[in-house]
């Protein structure tokens, strides 16, 4: 009987998702390297199985699972690659990283969001400084809480390569008994809809904290798909059915649940918090902060009509006061 080498993976992230997918991962037949930035965390996990910063629940199988502070150490003869920080933090915890370092490898990118200043989706960054070719990237869309996962909720996970082999490769790596993966090959629909979704959670988030009820909030998440619609077709036309859960299940579950960090930080802000007292009461990265600023500019390239981005942007980035910019956009809602 031939005996199957357990796949070589490594996992760049410390926190509640880069968990959540260690996790998944070590239900297969992977074997993890963990690169996490902080030694600490590093050395409990080593010691007692657990993660203490990030869903400290999770026993992680450390007979699958070798922790690393040392990134390069953490990547050597690994064959996957997985991206799980914050886009806004991508490019220092690859520091000292060059494209050799990635030759031959397939990087899947976990991180809905998008690379501040650069203004690019991860999978691009990752292809332009490393040369790392698109037929190996893929990425991991939801709809998925980590939280979720961490409780060994029935999820479902969908996987975008460009290469078809390579999303099925990816896919059959998370497929578990408590996640089920599709394999699909719109890479920048899901990528630019992931990022999306996250600004829609935080437009949610606010009109929470200033009072508004569930009736407005479906009217804004409806609104919001078909905003997502016009920016996705315009940066990239495809035929693609955004009903499907990688899109329209993505942005319900963030825009609604308790557990999305975007639709908690943007609650906090509609409460009156100012964005460093939010960002400090969550000690958690809400990728819509950043991403909101990219999708802007971006945008000035397109000229799409967002009415539901552009009043996040000018909360966020022209101060502007979250009653008057909501008051504002109800009128434009349909």
């Amino acid at each position: 009987m031939k005996v199957v080498q357990p796949v070589r993976l490594t996992m760049i992230g410390g926190g509640s998702w880069a968990t959540a997918l260690v996790k998944i991962l070590s239900e297969n037949n992977v074997n993890i390297k963990w690169w996490l930035r902080k030694t600490a965390d590093a050395e409990y996990i080593k010691k007692f199985g657990h993660n203490p910063s990030y869903l400290s629940d999770v026993q992680i199988n450390t007979r699958k699972v070798k922790v690393c502070t040392k990134i390069r150490d953490a990547i050597r003869d690994s064959q996957y690659i997985v991206l799980a920080v914050p886009a806004a933090f991508v490019g220092d915890a690859l520091r000292g990283i060059k494209p050799e370092h990635f030759a031959g490898k397939c990087v899947i990118s976990a991180i809905k969001g998008m690379v501040p200043g650069a203004n690019q989706l991860v999978t691009d960054w990752v292809s332009n400084q490393y040369n790392v070719p698109q037929e190996r990237i893929s990425v991991i869309a939801g709809p998925c809480h980590a939280e979720e996962v961490a409780l060994e909720k029935q999820s479902y996970l969908t996987i975008a390569s460009a290469d078809p082999v390579c999303a099925e490769n990816v896919s059959n790596l998370l497929r578990c008994r408590f996640v089920q993966t599709t394999p699909v090959d719109d890479i920048y629909g899901i990528e630019y809809s992931a990022v999306m979704k996250n600004i829609i959670a935080l437009a949610c988030g606010i009109t929470h904290g200033l009072g508004y009820g569930d009736n407005f909030q479906a009217v804004l998440v409806s609104n919001a798909m078909q905003e997502i619609r016009r920016f996705v077709d315009a940066i990239h036309a495809k035929h693609r059915d955004l009903s499907g859960s990688a899109y329209l299940g993505d942005l319900l579950v963030t825009a609604y649940s308790p557990f999305s960090r975007n639709r908690t930080f943007g609650n906090l802000i509609g409460r009156g918090y100012t964005i460093q007292s939010a960002q400090a009461e969550m000690n958690m990265i809400a990728e819509g902060y950043y991403a909101v600023k990219s999708i802007h500019e971006v945008n000035q390239r397109f000229n799409v009509q967002m009415p539901i981005v552009e009043a996040v942007y000018n909360i966020l980035y022209e101060k502007a006061a979250p009653t008057t910019e909501m008051n504002s956009l109800k009128e434009l809602l349909k």
